[in-house]
């Protein structure tokens, strides 16, 4: 099987998760990306089970829409029971990095009010230790400068993202993406606490702190289930 239908596999075996697992009339945690849309187009089909969904970008969001599902504000729900997402990393403990496409700190913050962070990837995306993928951290614009010298003292490689035109990528939160290259990650929750603390950044695309509670794994030979 090719990517996509890797994808479209562990999509599917989301959905067949959630359905077996989350109770009628909930509200669903969604999170951003290719994988995440084709966990979009199988759960759409149970819409009606649901009192809707909770999603972590515009992107998302119309995708939802046009599927027919209710979008609700998080700040109108007290949690969620479970969120699905991608990842563009995950090593042996459920700690990934994420932020390929720009929704980081939108599903950062979706994920910290889920009961279960469902990871959905294919097989490529299973490392041993976090960092070939560049770290994604979101900066407020006038800090990037600065955040940038921070993280070449930490011997990494920030590159501003440039969007498809040549400008620069704004997030749906209005800020700047720095894409870290050659980072050292050994200890992915202090690395995560101590980037978060910087002033003007938001937040790094390590999810450490709050990493997978499981993984759907697309494999040439079915979804592999890891619990962490």
């Amino acid at each position: 099987m090719n990517q996509d239908e890797l994808k479209h596999l562990v999509g599917r075996a989301a959905a067949n998760y959630v359905l077996s697992n989350v109770a009628h009339g909930a509200v669903l945690g969604v999170g951003t990306g290719s994988t995440a849309n084709f966990f979009i187009d199988e759960i759409a089909v149970h819409k009606d089970r649901f009192r809707g969904a909770v999603s972590s970008s515009v992107a998302s969001t119309e995708r939802l829409r046009n599927h027919g599902f209710e979008i609700l504000e998080l700040n109108d729900v007290e949690t969620l029971p479970v969120y699905v997402d991608g990842a563009d990393e995950i090593d042996a403990q459920g700690h990934m990095i994420k932020g390929g496409g720009g929704a980081l700190t939108r599903e950062k913050i979706v994920a910290a009010v889920a009961q279960t962070f469902v990871c959905i990837v294919d097989q490529s995306k299973r490392v041993e230790q976090l960092g070939k993928f560049p770290l994604p951290v979101e900066v407020i614009p006038m800090a990037s400068s600065a955040i940038a010298r921070r993280l070449v003292a930490m011997d990494g490689e920030p590159k501003l993202r440039k969007a498809k035109d040549g400008s620069t990528f704004i997030t749906d939160n209005g800020n700047w993406i720095l894409d870290v290259q050659s980072l050292r990650i050994d200890d992915p929750v202090a690395l995560e606490a101590e980037i978060n603390n910087w002033p003007g950044v938001v937040t790094s695309g390590l999810f450490a702190l709050r990493g997978a509670n499981i993984c759907l794994l697309g494999t040439p030979d079915g979804v592999d289930r890891v619990d962490y």
